[in-house]
């Protein structure tokens, strides 16, 4: 039997998971304030909604589930190896919420503010940052077409992020139609936007240069990769400029509001951007989309977009939906990299008791305590030093006695 997780998947020792319980309640605290509800859904998805999402890269990281019995034995026999599979885990919340939203829109408020905090599940390769099995942290407006929807989404998920002790930030936000749009209008093909896209969004990565090689490598129209390098090296690309490559340039309007009225939420706390690069991976976002990124670290700590059409596919009728999301994964890695500690959390004590004490004044003692501590009862050990050493080094602040008034405080007491 072997005793270590599955490779990208990890046990979580109790101080790590004290901390998420008290990052995830602190930013739950903070949604549940601005009016959002949460609900949960089950783990697993129908493959056939899996693989109509649009979800980008992540349909080729689907952990698949096979049929069972002899639905299995007959698509065997008959070779249909593209069958063996009838469901799958999610890879992300945003089908879930789609497909729960079709089914019970007749019981939820319009428009529906909802929380999402689950795991989600991809067959990454595993490396440091990437997990097959990882918490989101979602909140989601269904129903609300105005860019109100997403002023709201960024300042609650901003005011989240600062409840936890994140500072410095700064919203990156951008439109796809409005990229779209330049792109088409300097002669790449509707079919090609995409992909076009993808590498754009590498521009802060690899540069003007960079981009221009790799469209060239995807055999990309030479007149329109001119063009976008010649766009590119006019110098800073400001939405204006964007906006006046694209026939309808009215598209912007809802952008600028955006950027203008979020920015004045921001009131200085953190910083709020146009992205002309962003376009996020996910196939499924249809306008704006947004990534929260910090100056000392390495990629986005949040992000979501619009994705009008993701309902519409159970409803067969438009649904506008836009959501955000924390990288809880990454949030608590940083978190424990700079030595985070739960504010206000109650200094852990140790109350020992010999063998044969009367145990109902045991746990008597410790509810004392707990007025102003954690407070946990255990058989004093043969070797108290040892034990003592044992409860330091596990992070409690102190041992106490029973029977005895004194507490032995350690040296490393938080």
């Amino acid at each position: 039997m072997k005793i270590q997780p599955l490779k990208g998947m990890r046990d979580l020792l109790p101080a790590e998971q004290a901390l998420r319980d008290h990052i995830q309640g602190r930013i739950l605290e903070v949604y549940r304030a601005a009016g959002f509800e949460r609900i949960s859904t089950p783990m697993l998805e129908d493959m056939e909604n899996l693989d109509k999402s649009e979800g980008g890269e992540n349909l080729n990281l689907i952990f698949k589930v096979l049929k069972r019995g002899d639905k299995l034995a007959a698509a065997l026999d008959a070779g249909r190896y593209d069958q063996l599979a009838d469901m799958g885990l999610r890879y992300d919340l945003t089908l879930p919420l789609s497909r729960y939203y079709a089914a019970n829109r007749n019981v939820l408020p319009t428009p529906f503010k909802v929380i999402q905090t689950d795991r989600v599940f991809r067959a990454e390769r595993p490396q440091k940052g990437r997990l097959r099995e990882f918490v989101q942290c979602d909140i989601d407006i269904l129903g609300d077409e105005s860019p109100n929807a997403e002023v709201e989404l960024i300042d609650v998920t901003a005011r989240a992020l600062l409840a936890i002790g994140f500072d410095g930030f700064t919203v990156n936000i951008n439109d796809r139609r409005i990229l779209r749009g330049m792109l088409e209008s300097m002669g790449f093909a509707p079919d090609s936007l995409d992909s076009v896209c993808i590498t754009f969004d590498k521009m802060d990565k690899v540069g003007p240069e960079g981009v221009r090689a790799e469209l060239t490598e995807k055999q990309m129209p030479p007149a329109a990769v001119d063009a976008l390098a010649a766009f590119l090296a006019e110098g800073e690309v400001t939405l204006e400029a964007v906006a006046a490559r694209c026939a309808d340039p009215a598209i912007a309007d809802g952008l600028k509001y955006v950027l203008d009225t979020a920015g004045r939420m921001a009131a200085g706390k953190y910083k709020v951007a146009y992205c002309p690069s962003l376009v996020r991976g996910q196939g499924y976002y249809t306008g704006m989309v947004f990534e929260v990124v910090c100056p000392q670290f390495a990629g986005a700590v949040a992000g979501g977009g619009r994705y009008d059409n993701m309902v519409g596919k159970f409803l067969g009728q438009q649904v506008p939906a836009v959501g955000f999301s924390i990288g809880f994964e990454r949030v608590c890695g940083i978190l424990l990299e700079q030595g985070y500690r739960i504010p206000g959390a109650k200094p852990k004590l140790a109350l020992l008791y010999p063998a044969g004490a009367d145990f109902t004044a045991v746990l008597t003692q410790a509810e004392a305590l707990r007025a102003g501590h954690a407070v946990t009862v255990l058989a004093q050990g043969k070797k108290l030093g040892k034990q003592l050493a044992s409860l330091e080094a596990a992070g409690f602040a102190g041992a106490a006695f029973f029977g005895k008034e004194e507490i032995k405080w350690f040296a490393a007491r938080s």
